[in-house]
């Protein structure tokens, strides 16, 4: 895993890259949370999660003789960026309790929106007009896929939606901050101490309801905590090779994975609504990245 020298490069197709498969471990790391959250309470899973990731991290740097990057250069924007992530972080553990795994992500997928909307007064980048109607496609397509067959109360969306709602605001005001320290802050301190955060977080309230878990239980923190850490350094490194309101819409992405991870386990099968929903989210995505081609790379609408 490279672990960045703080320098941003513009390469749109490698930042999309970055997202698409973090968004691809980033789901097998939710997956793995749902299967244990019936059983552990939210800070227990982030603290022994975040504790696997810190080793891998520390374990990286002191390996690549890189240990100069555990020095901030923005601590009040790290501090920002972690308080927001530890958020984000247990609104959506806690979605992942009460609502299915593709409709928890489903909800969070209007992150986008709100990073589309906020980039052009936090980060001075130029959307334009094709810009924001194919991420407003993607968000139909959401819609698409929430409205019809839910098992929610017939009142209309249930307190659990606001939840992953909820994580999707913070992670994007988190994003925004991510890409305006990615000139000068190497991804691997960022992604550090925002876990270490996180673990931090979770350890104050771990205590108010610890299960000793059992070897397998030991394995799936491990494991998520690898998932996690990988795709949040991709993520960091997204931000580092392409403009917030560009690579957004991908995460999109992260629904095929949740109903493919979803059938595997589960054995949840999407409606036709569902896979309605995915081609208008997908097919945003892609056009916005023949956009992105179709010109320089300084300009972005």
């Amino acid at each position: 895993m490279a672990t960045g020298t703080g320098g941003r490069v513009e390469a749109p197709g490698r930042g999309i890259a970055c997202m698409v498969v973090g968004s691809l471990l980033l789901t097998s790391n939710d997956a793995v949370v749902k299967w244990v959250s019936g059983d552990f309470q939210v800070g227990q899973i982030l603290l022994s999660r975040g504790l696997t990731a810190l080793i891998l991290i520390t374990l990286i740097l002191f390996w690549r003789r890189e240990t100069h990057l555990f020095r901030i250069k923005y601590p009040k924007v790290q501090l920002t960026r972690a308080a927001l992530m530890i958020a984000s972080t247990y609104l959506f553990v806690n979605g992942l309790r009460y609502l299915p795994l593709a409709e928890n992500i489903a909800i969070a997928f209007v992150g986008p929106i709100f990073v589309t909307a906020l980039a052009p007064v936090l980060l001075k980048e130029q959307v334009g007009w094709r810009r924001w109607m194919a991420v407003l496609v993607g968000f139909v397509g959401v819609l698409v896929m929430l409205r019809p067959g839910n098992d929610w109360d017939s009142g209309g969306l249930n307190w659990a939606a606001l939840l992953p709602a909820g994580a999707a605001l913070c992670g994007a005001f988190r994003d925004i901050l991510t890409r305006r320290i990615s000139h000068g802050e190497a991804s691997s301190t960022t992604l550090f101490y925002s876990t270490l955060g996180v673990a931090l977080a979770g350890a104050a309230t771990a205590p108010f309801g610890w299960v000793t878990p059992g070897l397998g239980d030991m394995a799936l923190f491990a494991l998520a905590g690898i998932l996690l850490c990988t795709a949040h350094y991709l993520h960091i490194e997204t931000f580092r090779f392409a403009e917030a309101a560009l690579v957004a819409p991908f995460k999109y992405s992260s629904l095929l994975w949740a109903m493919v991870v979803g059938f595997l386990i589960w054995g949840d099968i999407p409606d036709g609504w569902t896979l309605a929903g995915t081609v208008l989210l997908i097919g945003s995505g892609l056009y916005i990245f023949h956009r992105e081609g179709r010109r320089p790379a300084k300009l972005t609408s």
